[in-house]
């Protein structure tokens, strides 16, 4: 039986998108914008629930609030469970995992089942 969350390709576009053929025949497609505002790192995380127990604010600045069109600059394979991408923000702490990945697929949520 095919794994949903094993990767067959992985085709980075630093300029556009991250496409990746899954296993059990679906192909994602994120746009760099996506994946940076979703970066699951600690940080990014806590800027996007926002701190527990603090006061909110009316302005949320979420992470995706940049000034120039956000690039990957380069990626690295981790193991056989994730993608670290580095941005052009000079943000690289964020770890995909291949789990976390297919959750965010938009075309998941296409998908007849």
């Amino acid at each position: 039986m095919a794994s949903p969350t094993t990767p067959i390709r992985l085709n980075l576009k630093k300029d556009e998108k991250l496409e990746i053929d899954w296993e059990d025949g679906l192909k994602s497609v994120f746009s760099m914008t996506l994946l940076r505002t979703m970066c699951p790192c600690a940080q990014c995380k806590t800027v996007r629930e926002g701190e527990a127990g603090a006061k909110k604010s009316l302005l949320r600045m979420l992470p995706g609030n940049w000034a120039t069109q956000i690039s990957a600059t380069g990626a690295e394979l981790i193991g056989n469970y994730a993608i670290r991408i580095d941005w052009s923000d000079d943000h690289g702490s964020g770890i995909y995992s291949f789990q976390y990945l297919r959750s965010l697929s938009p075309q998941t949520f296409d998908s007849p089942e």
